[in-house]
Order: structure tokens, then sequence, then C-alpha cells
């Protein structure tokens, strides 16, 4: 008798054993699955972490302008340090030995050393610019196997205070002062016509002084190691300069232009450490007593012209005319040293007075040669020679 085999039978057999087959897949899946979380698990705590220099604490006062992009740069660094910890966490095992480096680290010191920067700026636009060690404040390590977040930088700082406190004297304690030679007690005698532009120009010096201290103060820490001598001295050499020259002129047009040394009295130099401001320039001149320069004023001294010819009868009157000028043109010379004392430079009576003199002369002892020589022969008088005319001093 043929035996039949059970399909039925067998496929449930066969069920049977795809369930079981299925149940240790499950199990072994379940087994491995907690392996890799306790692997895990175990390299998250090994996981390290960057571990950078603080900024804040090797920051000069900070100028209350600077303050917010300062602080906005400093909790950059932060954020720039979590991004770093969190590609640290989420790339464990990747690359090879150098990877670390050169893709977390190596990345973070440039923007830590471009931010540093921007910080420097900020301050510098407003104070002096600090020279930060930017590469070694730039620079993280590692904390390795999970050492935990350094300690983060600090985002808050304090604005400096503002310009120091008054010494009295008009300037701030601590803050130089500058100190520029004075010009009044310089001064030659100042004709009256030039009295009012003098001591304008005088007063201008003492409020480009002013001018100078207060700018020393507002602009404390400011620029570089030349920034006072190029924004302030420098300017104040140039304002001086202009304003001493104007004083010369201005004598120079009622008087002889004096050399007040320009060149020497516009530099000014710093009363270091607020050291106070020097006596101010003084401003109210006396005006020269035209009398007074009158009096001291030089006079001609011209040669006698004597005619050692007879003088004929038809000649006389005109001789003696002529005489009489020459004594008139004297007077108005000597009148006109006394009103112009001091006037124009060192060869104004030469060209203005004597030189003139001199022509009149020559044309006066002239006509009288000519005057003779109608009614006799004409004498030579030596009109060259007696024509020039020299100074009483």
């Amino acid at each position: 008798m043929k035996r039949y085999r059970s399909y039925r039978g067998n496929a449930g057999g066969s069920n049977v054993r795809r369930w079981r087959v299925a149940g240790i897949a499950g199990v072994a899946v379940v087994l491995a699955g907690v392996g890799l979380g306790v692997a895990n698990a175990a390299t998250s705590d090994a996981v390290p972490t960057v571990n950078c220099p603080q900024v804040a604490p090797q920051l000069p006062a900070i100028p209350a302008k600077a303050k917010a992009e300062v602080e906005r740069n400093l909790a950059l660094l932060n954020t720039q340090i979590q991004e770093a910890n969190k590609r640290l966490a989420s790339s464990v095992g990747q690359g090879g030995p150098n990877f670390i480096q050169n893709a977390i680290l190596g990345p973070l010191k440039d923007k830590r050393a471009s931010t540093i920067d921007r910080i420097a700026i900020s301050i510098g636009r407003v104070a002096a610019k600090p020279n930060l060690p930017v590469d070694s404040l730039a620079t993280c390590a590692l904390n390795q196997n999970g050492g935990g977040n350094a300690a983060p930088e600090p985002t808050a700082v304090a604005a400096a205070t503002g310009a120091p406190a008054g010494n009295g004297n008009g300037a701030a304690n601590g803050v130089p002062t500058v100190n520029c030679p004075t010009v009044g007690d310089k001064l030659p005698a100042v004709p009256a016509s030039a009295k009012a532009e003098i001591e304008r120009n005088l007063a201008l010096l003492n409020t480009q002084i002013q001018e100078a201290n207060k700018r020393l103060v507002d602009t404390v820490g400011q620029g570089g190691a030349n920034f006072i001598q190029n924004a302030i001295l420098g300017p104040l050499q140039g304002k001086r300069f202009a304003a001493i020259n104007r004083m010369e002129t201005a004598i120079g047009r009622a008087a002889a232009k004096p050399d007040l040394n320009a060149e020497g009295l516009s530099p000014c130099t710093l009363n270091q450490n607020g050291g106070g401001n020097p006596a101010p320039e003084q401003t109210s001149v006396q005006a020269q007593d035209p009398a007074e320069a009158a009096a001291n004023a030089p006079t001609v001294n011209c040669p006698d012209v004597k005619i050692n010819v007879a003088i004929p009868a038809s000649a006389q009157a005109e001789i003696d005319r002529n005489l009489a000028l020459l004594q008139t043109q004297i007077q108005e010379a000597n009148k006109r040293l006394a009103s112009t004392v001091g006037q124009g430079g060192p060869n104004f009576i030469q060209n203005a007075i004597l030189g003139p003199l001199q022509d009149k002369r020559f044309a006066t002892i002239n006509r009288m040669e000519t005057a003779i020589g109608r009614a006799a022969a004409k004498p030579n008088l030596n009109a060259e020679g007696l024509s020039p005319c020299s100074l009483n001093k």
C-alpha cells in the first residue's frame, strides 16, 4: 500500500522552521543593536573638545563706541568653538590621522584670527589699535578623551571711562598739553595802524593752543605712535606759522617788515602727563608813539653846492631859486623819513627817499649850470658828485 506525504504537514513544519530562523535573527539584531549602542556610548564619551585661549582678558580698555562690536565678536568666538565641538562629535573616526587638524582645528584658527583682527580694528577706530598676539590666541588645542568643554569666552566687557578728570589748569589728569613759544614778547615796535591786527592774531594763537589741548583730551589713545604729531602738533604748527606771517605783514604795511622767526616760533612740544598749560600768549600790545618815532628818525646829509664862478646878473635870480629849492628838497626828505619810520624793507629809504632826492638835486644843479651858461661859459658844478646824500643816523 502506497504512502502519501502530507504537504500540509510539510508546510507547517517549514513555517515553524522559518519562524525559528526569524526569531534567532531578531534576537541577533537586538543583541547587535545593544552592542552598537554600548559602543556608540563609549565612543561619545571619548570625543575630544576644543580648548581655546580666552581673548577678552587680553584686551585693553574698550572705548564706549567700540563696546558693542567687540562683544559681538567675542560671542562669535564662542559660536565658533561650539561649531567645532559639534563637528568633532559628528565626524568621529572620519579621515586619517590629520583629519581633526586639517578639517577642524585649522579652519577654526583661521576664523578666530579674523575675528580677533576685527576686534583690534574696531578698537583702533576710536583709540590706539591694540597689538594682540593673534597667532597664539587663535590657536586651539584638544581636550582629549571627552574632557568636556573649556570655560566659554567672556562676552561682556566694560567700556572705558570718558576723558580723565580735570586738574584745574584746563587740562585733564594724565593728558599732555601743548607748550608753545610766546610771540608777543618778541615783537618790534608796532605801528598804530597795525595794532588791531596784531592783537587779533595774538588772540588767535591762544585759541589754537586751546583747541589743540581739547583735541588731546578728546582723542586719548587714538591712532598709532605718531598720532599726536601728525593730527595735532603738525597742524598746530602750520596754523601758528600762518598767524605769525600775518603779523609780519601787518607791521610791514606801515613800517619795516620784521623777521619774527616764524619757523622757530611755530613748533610746539608737549607737557607730558597733564603738566598744565603755560602762561597764555599776551594779546595786548603798545602801539608805537608817532612823535617818538619821528624824533628818532634819521635825517639826510647832503653836500653843499658851492658856485666857484662869477654869476652873471641875468642868472642870479634863477641861481637863488635853485639854491633855495635844494634846501626844500632836503626838508621834504627829512619829513618823509620821520613819517615813514620803519616802513618797507632794508632798501626802503634808499629807494623811496635818497634815490629820488639824488635825482632832484642832479636836475637842480644842472639847471644852475644852464642858467649861468646862457650868459657866460657853462660851468661844471659837479652834479654827479654833489647830488647823492647820506643819512645822519
